[in-house]
């Protein structure tokens, strides 16, 4: 079933990326080996040789290597991408290994990009990997972004996704994007053949306080799989420009009915960025626009306290109110005795059960949710209420170890 978003479809002042393809370099040859490797390619009408000299002219920037960045490296390199550029910060955890089949165990603790940089040149070396070591930011995201033809964006968060966004308008880059959440995922071509770029979409991000880290709320591990190697195949069209393309079509895919359902959006003219008077000519400060750093989102209206304070008092015979936040299905796996269960969704519902004139401390997986919890209950006239600091996932590390980690 498809739906219609109605935005108007008026460009801006011209074109918004590379419509064509690049001019291929005529000295640009394969070797016996490519040949080989890429044989079935070469055996494709819509690829061939010129083709595949086109996906080993090429230049793509990934920016994220979690769960979406890692089957797009891995098919973009073994399709022979000639510069992939990789961007992330972040090291290795085990509990990446769920849905990061880039890594292994012998990589826990160390740099994500080095790791997929051995792997990808194992599978390809004919490739040139260019990792920036770095989390991207207003101060070098264009320097960076600007020697790339095109940018996947395989990130996890708001703020960088309107970073990328923005910076691809600014330097008419095209902007292939995917996310995912639980068992939902969704991707899409922004800012590339006069198509609307990702604030057409989504103008404004939602609250902060809405919107659940993947640890928090989960996802299934196969489905970066599935929309990172979406994304890797709408990169591959772009370079050859064959097919149709995901511009103006925003595709949703449900694991768990196993449907995919399209949404034709268009160009916005109204667009703050890319819209025919723009009022965002540069980059901004994201994680301010995303509402990370407003007054009201910081801890400053209820306290922390540490699992280690809280054991004391069931040490000493001071039972606060500890209520803990996370769903059903968690508490099953691992909960600390004495606690009150109410799941985050039906906190607003249920606060009537809550006495106002009683120490409430609050919980979750690792303090994300309960922070969240908190200042609601502070913003309904609740006094004394603190967060738990790392949740039960620092009461398992420091006091209880026989409460699994999950």
């Amino acid at each position: 079933m498809c739906h219609s978003i109605d935005l108007n479809s008026q460009t801006r002042n011209g074109p918004i990326a590379q419509t064509t393809p690049p001019i291929l370099d005529k000295n640009l040859d394969l070797t016996q080996e490519e040949l080989a490797r890429y044989s079935r390619h070469l055996s494709l009408p819509e690829v061939g040789l010129d083709g595949q000299k086109k996906i080993k002219d090429s230049k793509v920037l990934i920016v994220g290597m979690g769960g979406l960045g890692n089957p797009v490296s891995l098919y973009l390199a073994a399709a022979g991408v000639g510069t992939i550029g990789l961007v992330d910060f972040d090291v290795v955890d085990i509990s990446n290994l769920q849905r990061q089949v880039l890594f292994g165990i012998d990589q826990k603790n160390k740099s994500k990009l080095q790791s997929a940089a051995e792997r990808l040149r194992n599978l390809n070396p004919h490739s040139t990997y260019n990792l920036h070591e770095l989390a991207l930011s207003s101060e070098n995201a264009l320097d960076i972004i600007k020697d790339y033809d095109i940018v996947v964006d395989a990130t996890d968060n708001f703020p960088a996704r309107y970073l990328v966004n923005d910076a691809c308008v600014l330097l008419n880059k095209p902007n292939v994007h995917g996310s995912i959440y639980r068992f939902d995922g969704q991707i899409s071509i922004f800012n590339y053949n006069n198509g609307p770029c990702y604030r057409c979409l989504y103008s404004l991000p939602p609250h902060p306080r809405l919107t659940p880290s993947c640890s928090e709320s989960g996802v299934l591990g196969v489905l970066p799989g599935i929309i990172g190697t979406l994304q890797a195949n709408e990169a591959l069209k772009i370079i050859l420009n064959i097919g149709d393309l995901m511009v103006n079509r925003f595709l949703l895919f449900d694991a768990l009915t196993m449907e995919f359902n399209e949404l034709k959006i268009t160009k916005n003219k109204n667009c703050i960025i890319c819209g025919t008077n723009p009022s965002i000519t540069e980059l901004i400060d994201y994680k301010q626009f995303c509402g990370i750093l407003n007054d009201d989102y910081k801890q400053k209206d209820f306290g922390e306290i540490t699992v280690q304070e809280l054991n004391t008092l069931f040490i000493n015979g001071q039972i606060p109110t500890v209520l803990d936040v996370r769903e059903n299905h968690e508490v099953d796996i691992a909960k600390i005795d004495k606690t009150l269960h109410i799941p985050m969704k039906e906190v607003a519902n249920r606060i009537n059960e809550l006495n106002k004139n009683k120490e409430i401390i609050v919980l979750c997986k690792s303090g994300k949710r309960s922070n969240k919890i908190c200042q609601l209950l502070i913003n309904n006239d609740f006094n004394n209420v603190k967060n738990l600091k790392g949740g039960i996932i620092a009461w398992s590390k420091e006091i209880d170890s026989s409460i699994p980690i999950y």
